[in-house]
């Protein structure tokens, strides 16, 4: 099918573009290239040398006989968003195209107001532009398990069957996001719903874990095809930064007593659950909600994971506790349901010693890259 990858070139975009290209799909890029000015704007960078978007391309087409067309621009500029999709006629429009890092959003005011603004805004027009000129266009968008928050009750795939004074409904499960980047995902969440009810938009929300991971089979054809692999503490995650800090003899840093569990799966996974989504669209009306992770891990868990390997790799790593720079609970109670994936065939890649140890070696490769005074956090919520 004809399928656009809005957020093309980065770490999510970049591989799911790539899948669905060697999957037989038409694919077209929409990028306006954020992610690497904000690398310039923190003074950070990818661990993995990234081409540019133009050299990835012509080495995709070069190894695979495959175009994909590419359009630079942003979403906030309805204008070109409509020139595009009068050009494309989508079938799929998959969103990644936001500014994805809750520390990013918690900067300051500015950066608040930048996140809710690029990531809302940019989806509105999404939902306006497929209602407008592409209307039985497929929504599959990129959200985040982070919605949710802690509930101390096991978390639905985006609805709650309620029993209220007597009567009975089907509601959307309550949200408690912890920071302005998860509040804009519920925004985004609640204008597509509205945009499903009133159109007759197609749509599947895909509440997404915390992606690790290094490559897929796509990326791994040649080193210009390289993914990012981000380990500062505003865009690095959890397990990237902890293996980056063994790689170069850094203490492992844990956010507070360590004990905050969240959903994890693997980046082969991510493009997976996105061909899943495509293949198997959601009705004329539909809101679907879709978990989309594999396994779930404690942040002191996925430490000590690292400093297994690391040890069995020659590193000597020491666990540290740093004061949690976020507002969250430290230890809390977290079950999540994640069967819809699942049930439509997704068979996880899990978080073995191999995969870490995989990371590891690529960190341990390009380490002169490591900016060490970006290892640490130095944005907090307070």
């Amino acid at each position: 099918m004809k399928i656009i990858v809005a957020g093309g070139d980065g770490f999510c975009g970049w591989p799911t573009a790539l899948y669905l290209s060697k999957k037989g799909h038409d694919v077209s890029i929409i990028d306006n290239l954020a992610r690497r000015q904000i690398d310039e704007e923190l003074g950070s960078n990818s661990i993995t040398p990234i081409a540019s978007l133009e050299d990835r391309i012509a080495k995709w087409k070069e190894l695979t006989e495959q175009e994909i067309r590419t359009y630079i621009g942003d979403l906030q500029d309805y204008e070109f968003l409509k020139h595009v999709l009068e050009i494309e006629q989508p079938e799929a429009f998959v969103h990644f195209a936001e500014q994805r890092s809750a520390p990013y959003s918690m900067i300051d005011r500015e950066h608040a107001v930048f996140t809710q603004v690029n990531n809302v805004v940019g989806t509105l027009n999404v939902l306006y532009g497929i209602k407008d000129i592409v209307p039985d266009c497929h929504l599959i968008k990129l959200g985040t398990m982070g919605e949710y928050g802690t509930p101390n009750i096991p978390i639905e795939e985006g609805y709650l069957e309620v029993e209220h004074k007597g009567r009975k409904d089907r509601l959307p499960f309550p949200k408690q996001p912890g920071s302005y980047y998860h509040l804009s995902k519920v925004h985004d969440s609640h204008n597509i719903m509205f945009a499903c009810r009133i159109w007759d938009i197609r749509a599947t929300d895909l509440n997404q874990g915390v992606v690790y991971g290094l490559s897929t089979n796509e990326t791994e054809m040649d080193p210009i095809l390289s993914n990012r692999l981000d380990y500062d503490g505003v865009f690095g995650t959890a397990l990237n930064r902890f293996i980056i800090q063994a790689a170069i003899g850094h203490d492992v840093t844990v956010y507070g007593k360590g004990g905050q569990t969240r959903g994890f799966l693997n980046i082969e996974d991510t493009v997976r659950c996105i061909e899943i989504a495509a293949e198997n669209p959601a009705d004329r009306g539909e809101f679907r909600v879709f978990n989309q992770f594999t396994e779930e891990f404690s942040v002191l868990e996925l430490a000590e994971k690292v400093q297994k390997v690391a040890k069995e790799e020659g590193l000597d790593v020491q666990l540290k506790h740093l004061e949690n720079p976020r507002i969250e609970k430290e230890e809390h109670f977290f079950e999540a349901v994640n069967t819809n994936l699942l049930d439509l065939g997704l068979q996880p890649h899990l978080l073995t010693d191999e995969v870490i140890r995989q990371i590891l070696q690529t960190a341990l490769v390009h380490k002169e890259r490591v900016i060490k005074e970006n290892v640490l956090p130095n944005v907090t919520w307070k």
